[in-house]
């Protein structure tokens, strides 16, 4: 990569840099700047660690351990412009959470972590969404699906972008 050549955009840069007087400490800024490179970029590459850290004047090795620490964040490649998070804890397991994440999978010809290859969905599972008395659930996007169904998923997989 050229000094000239930039992963990160001036409106992040900006919107980071907005957050320097709402926390104690730069460092306390690193979760919320992996978030918005998140979600402009629907990954985090390492050169945007990089650049993070030269913004927070910290070591890359920080940003990337705090990076490193949530399963939230890829680095290898965006994900999906849609993340379906299949819940598969014990409560959504015993009522068919494993079958429904199969059967989004299959039906979009993926395993889970993987996406699409156009790029619209990427299912992955979630040890607990939280919401066992609506099991099985996903959460896509900001909306949580309760008591899905395969043929429930069927309805959800056609509505995503």
């Amino acid at each position: 990569m050229s000094t000239t050549e930039r992963v990160l955009t001036d409106e992040m840069i900006a919107a980071i840099q907005a957050l320097f007087p709402r926390y104690p400490t730069r460092q306390a800024v690193t979760l919320p700047a992996l978030h918005i490179v998140n979600e402009r970029l629907r990954y985090v590459p390492i050169a945007a660690v990089v650049e993070i850290a030269k913004l927070l004047n910290l070591a890359p090795a920080e940003v990337q351990d705090t990076l490193s620490f949530y399963g939230f964040f890829k680095q290898d490649a965006p994900h999906g412009r849609t993340r379906a998070w299949v819940c598969r804890s014990v409560s959504c397991a015993l009522r068919g959470g494993e079958q429904v994440l199969d059967h989004m999978c299959h039906q979009l010809g993926i395993k889970p972590g993987e996406t699409t290859p156009d790029g619209r969905v990427t299912v992955e599972f979630a040890e607990c969404l939280g919401a066992c008395d609506f099991a099985p659930c996903m959460l896509a996007g900001k909306t949580l699906y309760k008591d899905l169904t395969p043929e429930k998923t069927d309805q959800i997989l056609q509505s995503f972008e």
